[in-house]
């Protein structure tokens, strides 16, 4: 646990067919991956591609984390019946639904994501669909191993990195979702409430979130985004 005594991960009691994830894959492998847009925060190769997305484009791989209202499927989710049902089991508005390769010999450096914890109201599943015992997956100085068709809460509002060592790509299915009723439930039978309380200010640095704005600026697409409209927001507050 970190100081403050929050859950920092969850693994589910929950196992998903592991062959029927691996061939919903194989036919989203034909989709339009992109590279990540955090291009400094990574080397080597880490692409996506979004089952449900802004307006629906499976390019438009940024996790939304204000409004849900315009997400929608992408063409990728006609043909891909098991990801359906997987999304199915969730009773949760979904932010976004990606397919994460962090492909062989990529890094991901340590950082921090924005409000991801589940104290913040919307947090991040993990379900792996591709794996190898070389990765490593740190979060908050801990190894996590997530096995194919497992499911996984991680506090990513912690500093988290993970490191692609094997000689197989490493591909997850990444869940944003909105916290409600059903949420409470689950994620309380496995941990105390009172261990998704945080101080809210504590969580984001003046120097953290300095360098989470200039890593999105240097991306064209999020001009004007509202994340970086709150970041801007909230660095202002801190001087």
């Amino acid at each position: 646990m970190s100081k403050h005594a929050i859950t920092k991960y969850l693994k589910f009691p929950v196992q998903f067919d592991e062959q029927r994830l691996v061939l919903d894959l194989a036919k989203a492998m034909e989709g339009q991956w992109v590279p990540h847009f955090n291009t400094g925060g990574y080397t080597g190769n880490w692409k996506a591609v979004s089952l449900y997305a802004a307006d629906g484009n499976e390019q438009n791989i940024f996790a939304h984390l204000q409004d849900q209202s315009a997400i929608s499927e992408t063409p990728l989710m006609k043909e891909c019946t098991y990801f359906r049902e997987v999304l199915d089991y969730f009773q949760f508005p979904v932010l976004s639904v990606r397919l994460l390769r962090l492909e062989a010999g990529a890094v991901i450096k340590p950082h921090t994501d924005h409000e991801l914890g589940y104290e913040d109201g919307q947090f991040r599943l993990h379900i792996p669909i591709v794996t190898n015992p070389e990765i490593e997956f740190i979060l908050d100085g801990e190894r996590l191993t997530m096995l194919p068709g497992e499911c996984w809460y991680t506090n990513v509002n912690l500093v988290h990195s993970v490191a692609n060592r094997g000689r197989e790509d490493r591909v997850h299915l990444v869940i944003d979702g909105v916290r409600n009723d059903w949420t409470d439930e689950l994620f309380f039978s496995l941990a105390p409430e009172s261990s998704f309380e945080v101080v809210r200010e504590e969580k984001l640095s003046r120097e953290t979130l300095i360098r989470m704005l200039e890593e999105l600026r240097n991306n064209p697409q999020m001009a004007g985004h509202p994340l970086v409209l709150e970041l801007e927001a909230k660095l202002t507050k801190a001087d």
